[in-house]
């Protein structure tokens, strides 16, 4: 694979994975566009990984505490404080409970999903449709509640949310952050949990495409450098990107993520019209 295919798809995942505006579309249209090879499983699992790597390292503190938290263990001085998450130390289990229905449709329809559902007109209607939801989200919530408010309905609320994020087109933070808006959390929280709740299902996806790769012995010892090129890449951008979102969401709203989602959705659907 060229290098600037690498290096231009990792970018994109990094961005684009934790932006609520959809990497399957971006990443399924950019070769597309450009006339590139497809960049074959052994690539998309690296970028899963990459996209793994950013939540762990920017999240390390967060998720240090949560497991502490969850385990009893409360008050542990070289993590300084977080009110937040030290007024809920049942996170971890919250967490647990929300992975199960995302964890449950991708075994059960992940496979169908991706074969029967992989298409522009697809893409691009989810585009729109969860952008409309997602400016609902914006204007009639009240986006005041903290992580230290949420409840197991809450995060249940949210997680089955993320079982629809299967739907190309759809976006993993996209549907978590507006159901936590929804849950009238403020912008930076639902953004900041999407991320925590992406990270079970990240992390399971990636170890199960990289078991199904050793299965079938497609593993292949010349593609390394090019994988390690794009999980850094990724994992690097994907840190830039978070800490940029949640900067920005902290004193503005999602619209400008909804203006893209539906200029972007009825782009695709017109160039796929267009090339019949």
């Amino acid at each position: 694979m060229p290098l600037v295919q690498v290096v231009v798809l990792a970018i994109l995942q990094g961005i684009t994975e934790f932006l609520p505006i959809s990497s399957s579309a971006h990443l399924a249209l950019t070769p597309w566009l450009f006339g590139w090879k497809d960049q074959g499983l052994e690539f998309d699992i690296a970028l899963h990984f990459g996209t793994l790597f950013s939540v762990l390292i920017y999240f390390f503190r967060d998720w240090l505490r949560i497991i502490a938290n969850g385990l009893g263990a409360t008050n542990i001085a070289i993590l300084g404080p977080d009110p937040s998450l030290d007024r809920n130390p049942r996170m971890l289990w919250y967490i647990i409970a929300a992975t199960i229905p995302a964890g449950v449709a991708g075994l059960l329809f992940k496979d169908t999903i991706e074969s029967t559902l992989r298409s522009p007109f697809v893409m691009g209607t989810m585009l729109i449709v969860v952008g409309l939801i997602m400016w609902a989200a914006e204007r009639f919530a009240k986006h005041e509640r903290t992580m230290g408010e949420m409840g197991l309905m809450d995060c249940l609320f949210i997680g089955g949310a993320q079982a629809l994020a299967l739907i190309p087109g759809t976006s993993r933070s996209g549907i978590t952050m507006t159901a936590g808006l929804f849950r009238n959390l403020d912008r930076a929280t639902a953004a900041r949990f999407s991320f925590l709740l992406s990270t079970p299902i990240v992390a399971a996806a990636a170890m199960k495409g990289l078991l199904d790769l050793r299965k079938h012995g497609a593993l292949n010892a010349e593609m390394a450098p090019t994988l390690a090129i794009g999980i850094l890449v990724t994992a690097v951008t994907g840190c830039f990107v978070i800490a940029v979102l949640l900067k920005f969401l902290r004193t503005n709203s999602v619209v400008p993520f909804v203006i893209y989602r539906v200029t972007f959705g009825v782009f695709i659907i017109a160039l796929a019209l267009f090339r019949g």
